[in-house]
């Protein structure tokens, strides 16, 4: 049986890169890593959105970036100069290619294609399954997401953000390439949070997605009607359908580092670094793959890495909120974005804001919502 140091379960955005910066870090130059992962063809599979200022780490890779971003409703249509800042659109391809190369010039690290059938945490070390072997490490690393963790609880409302998005091109130029549409919910509501969010990268090609933070998923019908409703809207009825992407990413508080123990580490989605109120992901994966790799060189129990902050607490709130009333989401939306600087918004979206900052945010809320639900919680009525 193969013994390793660390294995990964899922060559996805954090799995690779937890890899990655594990190889990069001097403690971890000659460690050994196998990633598993179950499918070999993963090229774009995902879209990956995140502000950032200056210059980044993956700003080479970046499919497009804009320095303005729109925010409409009924009663708001704002856009926002990002400053300093832009926000950024990273598609998955050339990303996994990348860290697949620099993965591939150390000899320590292998990459299998296999199935994971399951894993036994044994005190001293952990064991891996897959199909056709078994391997033994010090530490396991897990980003598959299980959503059965989520379905068979109810201390935490579970909503998910669900979109299907076209990436379209047309004859004649069409889109504004300064400005990203980050949330228009002038589309109908059908009593629920509904927007599209539209990503042109040149005057005639966008992705254009139709996007639902709510409990349950449509028929893949309704999102293609959504769509093709709001561009006959925007007189675009002349276009090509270059590609199409369908996700679901869930939207819960659920503390998932709970689950972890001295050798197994939930991380990416499955460790609970999705943000739950908006599903931005890949800042996060940075940040704590920086901070975990550091964590681990410094011979800190992994069982501390993780905890509950303001933000956690501001996020399961909302989600109360959304779940309990989701009719409501453009209006806590425009509220948001309605009554505070651009600055202070994408801050406290990013979890970078101070404490002044964020009771400006709370501020634009309808307090009495926000106050019941906080002694809901307090007393334990969530149900």
């Amino acid at each position: 049986m193969q013994q390793l140091d660390f294995i990964i379960l899922g060559g996805g955005a954090s799995g690779l890169q937890l890899a990655y910066r594990l190889s990069n870090h001097i403690a971890f130059e000659n460690a050994s890593i196998l990633i598993l992962e179950s499918n070999k063809q993963k090229g774009n599979d995902r879209t990956w959105c995140y502000w950032e200022t200056g210059e980044g780490e993956w700003d080479d890779l970046l499919h497009s970036q804009w320095k303005k971003v729109q925010f409409k409703s009924i009663d708001v249509d704002k856009t926002i100069d990002l400053g300093s800042a832009s926000y950024k659109m990273l598609r998955s391809k050339p990303y996994y290619e990348r860290l697949h190369q620099s993965l591939a010039k150390n000899k320590s690290i292998q990459i299998e294609y296999a199935q994971c059938t399951g894993f036994v945490d044994e005190v001293t070390h952990v064991t891996v399954s897959t199909d056709e072997r078994t391997y033994r490490c010090s530490t396991l690393f897990n980003s598959i997401f299980d959503w059965s963790v989520l379905r068979k609880q109810n201390r935490y409302p579970v909503l998910q953000q669900h979109f299907l998005g076209w990436y379209i091109k047309t004859p004649v130029p069409k889109f504004d390439v300064q400005t990203a549409v980050f949330m228009d919910f002038t589309v109908p509501q059908h009593q629920e949070t509904r927007f599209m969010y539209v990503l042109p990268y040149t005057q005639t090609e966008a992705l254009i997605e139709y996007t639902l933070f709510s409990k349950e998923l449509l028929d893949k019908s309704e999102y293609q009607d959504a769509i093709r409703n709001y561009l006959h809207d925007k007189n675009i009825t002349d276009y090509k359908l270059i590609e199409v992407e369908q996700g679901s990413i869930p939207m819960c508080s659920y503390p998932y580092w709970e689950n972890n123990s001295k050798n197994v580490h939930f991380i990416g989605t499955a460790g609970g670094w999705t943000k739950a109120s908006t599903g931005f992901t890949f800042k996060n994966i940075n940040r704590k793959t920086i901070a975990l790799v550091n964590h681990i060189a410094a011979k800190k129990p992994l069982s501390r890495f993780a905890k509950k902050n303001r933000f956690w607490w501001y996020d399961l709130l909302f989600l109360d909120i959304l779940a309990k009333y989701n009719h409501k989401g453009s209006i806590l939306f425009s509220g948001m974005f309605r009554n505070n600087r651009s600055k202070r918004i994408f801050r406290f979206l990013d979890e970078q804001s101070h404490f002044l900052q964020e009771l400006m945010i709370m501020r634009s809320f309808p307090t009495l919502l926000f106050v019941k639900q906080f002694f809901r919680r307090l007393f334990g009525a969530h149900h």
